[in-house]
């Protein structure tokens, strides 16, 4: 039951990144601490949208793409169901777990960013 509220609240606060009314980081800092995998690659799709901010200023297809990539894992979530396996399989593979402790300014950013990319 836990899971279900946890996959239901994060779609929504992917939502809320979506339609303007919180950023990437506001959102990041509500992920509940799960076991979930669905949660967590929710997470890392997030910071991955983060991540391309300037990629998706410059493209438009791409930009496009993303968000709908984004809200289909949101609605799938909101919906209380799993993700598709092949999705959850991509993030997976480079991924483990969620970073829960961000430390506010820019040493935290840039703690997060590194280890976002494997540095």
């Amino acid at each position: 039951m836990e899971d279900l509220n946890n996959r239901k609240f994060v779609g929504r606060l992917i939502f809320s990144v979506l339609t303007d009314r919180r950023n990437v980081r506001e959102a990041i800092k509500l992920f509940p601490d799960t076991q979930d995998k669905n949660i967590e690659c929710a997470y890392h799709a997030l910071v991955h949208y983060a991540a391309d901010e300037e990629l998706r200023y410059k493209n438009f297809e791409y930009r496009e793409e993303q968000d709908d990539y984004l809200e289909f894992i949101a609605q799938t979530l909101t919906e209380g169901k799993e993700l598709p396996r092949n999705i959850i399989a991509d993030y997976d593979k480079y991924y483990k777990g969620i970073a829960t402790k961000w430390v506010d300014g820019t040493k935290g950013f840039l703690k997060e960013f590194v280890r976002f990319i494997n540095i």
